[in-house]
């Protein structure tokens, strides 16, 4: 039998002196770190800009980019799956229609490229389809966070470069066994100039990117890019350029819409 004695509860006013200790104790503390918040975001959003975000988180998605790029192989494919897989080309979902102003039918289209020595090319969609046809099923993948299984055909943007002697400083045809005649970049952007997205040379060789204009074996849709959108699986949609316009070479890091935004440039994955 345990002969300690009880300890008497505390009476009413104990109560109500520790009840007010403590709302005053969470007050301060929830106050300070209300306090501290805010102090950070105003540091964050008045730190100077580099390319358009705060210094800080531009960085992180630096940090980001050097980890995607260690990682990145052109004998390491994105997954394909079999074509029953794939979602059908009218219930694709849309996304994004930035750049997709009315323009030209694919008729009347024409895809400018410059880079390199001489004038700008001017290609047709006939000479784009000229091009050995690839067809590939891969996942599309939103950087929301949605994704969906699609079947594309298209040319390789590789096979493009060879084809027409492009990509190169000299004019010469791209040994892609020696790249160092090739520029480091490409810059893609729609016809009306709305929407532009920026690679790394070694992205878009990749075997998998193609110039596109067909899903699930039926020409794309104006929704969907016509007459030419960009394929990448190794990169997140936002990079999936809709209807090109216009294509050029440089050495100089291109702007990027999302990126001048605050999203990752390389936005690989």
């Amino acid at each position: 039998m345990n002969d300690k004695p009880l300890t008497p509860p505390p009476s009413e006013e104990e109560v109500r002196r520790l009840s007010r200790r403590l709302t005053r104790r969470s007050f301060l503390t929830g106050g300070a770190a209300t306090v501290s918040a805010l102090a950070g975001w105003q540091w964050l959003r008045t730190s100077a800009a580099e390319d358009g975000t705060p210094w800080p988180l531009r960085r992180v998605l630096r940090f980001n980019e050097q980890v995607a790029r260690a990682a990145f192989r052109e004998t390491r494919l994105a997954p394909t799956f079999p074509e029953s897989r794939a979602v059908r080309a009218e219930d694709m979902r849309v996304n994004g229609g930035l750049g997709l102003s009315a323009g030209p039918g694919a008729a009347a289209w024409e895809l400018v490229v410059e880079g390199g020595p001489g004038p700008a090319r001017r290609l047709t969609l006939a000479d784009i389809r000229a091009l050995p046809r690839t067809m590939m099923t891969t996942e599309l993948k939103c950087i929301e966070g949605w994704s969906e299984v699609v079947t594309w055909g298209g040319a390789a943007f590789r096979d493009f470069l060879v084809r027409y002697r492009l990509g190169t400083r000299s004019g010469a045809a791209p040994d892609l066994a020696d790249r160092g005649d090739l520029y480091r970049y490409v810059a893609l952007e729609t016809p009306d100039g709305g929407y532009y997205v920026g690679l790394d040379t070694a992205s878009a060789l990749h075997p998998q990117t193609l110039l596109c204009y067909e899903i699930g074996g039926r020409p794309l849709a104006a929704a969907h890019g016509a007459p030419l959108r960009l394929v990448i699986p190794v990169k997140y949609g936002i990079k999936n350029i809709k209807r090109i316009g216009r294509v050029r070479f440089t050495d100089e890091r291109p702007r990027d819409y999302w990126a001048e935004r605050g999203y990752d440039w390389y936005a690989g994955h």
